[in-house]
Order: C-alpha cells, then structure tokens, then sequence
C-alpha cells in the first residue's frame, strides 16, 4: 500500500510521520498492495482543532475518514480506529455478497473521464470530481455513502441500468434522485 502524508497549516514532524505510519500500516492486511492511501494532517480555526484526514483508494473503491480534536495523536488514533471498523464491515459486505452470487466475481467498469471542454459561462466550476462507473444497488450506495461521510452519493444502479443520486435527508432517511 502506497502511503502519502501531506500538511496543511502544520509541519509534519519525523515522529508524526512515523506514528502515522505505525498506525496507519495495521490496515495494510485489509487491502491489496496497490491501493493508496492519503492522509491530511491539519490544524483548523482559530481554536487549533488538529484534524486527521485519511482517503484510501484501491480498485474502484474509496473509503474516507476524517477526526477532529486537541491533540493530533488522539486524531490519528481515532481515524484509525474508525477506518478498521470501515473496512471490516466493508469486507463482510463483499463475502456476504460472494455467497449470495455463489462466489462469482463481479466485474468493474472503468471510470469514465470527465470531457475537457469548455464554455463561455459565468459560472466558475471549482473542482471537477470522477466517480467510478461501477454497477451498484442501493444498498451498496448508501453503504459507500456513509462510509464517505457524505450527504450524497451517484452511482450506476444495477438494477434500473441509469446513473442514480442518493441522498441522506434531514430526518434520517434516504431519498433517491433518478431519470425519467
């Protein structure tokens, strides 16, 4: 596994480095070795809220976590905790899955590239995300979802075969956004 460690607002000391890493290195078993793993270690605000930011990305799939607190050590220990938890119920899901499609393997699309073209528009776009265009149901899509820590996620349904929004509501519920 690939390991990036960047800074924002705070230098990344030799003894930081290493704790993420010693920390960050027990999720090694849970993932392939071609996978990175990006880790943002910030200081926020005026109060000094140390921040610990981990993005794991391999083969289609991202899991993100992210902990706030006093001390950047007890940020990175609770990140790495949450993710471990992350990538458990993340492999069950996929044995779950494995037995339910009697241990056929699905297969991954490639992502589809955003196109480059340009228009004459007083609208600024400031970040141009790719999503992968992996077949999913719903419950896979809300599933990645909240592993993001997102409020919304777009998918390709597996169902239905169209490119499908869901999205977390203000009561706890889900709603989903489709096409006609």
């Amino acid at each position: 596994m690939k390991l990036i460690i960047h800074g924002k607002d705070v230098k990344v000391t030799p003894s930081l480095q290493d704790y993420v890493e010693r920390k960050l290195r027990r999720l090694e078993p849970w993932f392939e070795e071609d996978c990175d793993m990006h880790v943002t270690l910030s200081v926020q605000g005026h109060k000094h809220i140390q921040a610990a930011e981990v993005m794991i990305t391999c083969k289609g799939t991202l899991l993100r976590a992210e902990e706030k607190g006093n001390d950047m050590y007890a940020s990175i220990d609770a990140v790495a905790d949450k993710l471990e938890r992350q990538s458990r119920k993340l492999k069950d899901k996929i044995k779950i899955r494995m037995r339910q499609q009697n241990g056929l393997k699905e297969q991954v699309l490639e992502s589809m590239a955003p196109s480059n073209s340009e228009y004459d528009s007083p609208f600024e776009v400031a970040r141009v995300k790719t999503v992968p265009n992996k077949p999913e149901d719903i419950e896979e899509a809300i599933l990645q979802m909240n592993m993001l820590d997102h409020n919304f996620h777009l998918f390709f349904n597996r169902d239905s075969m169209k490119t499908e929004l869901i999205y977390r509501r203000n009561d706890g519920t889900y709603g989903l956004i489709t096409t006609v």
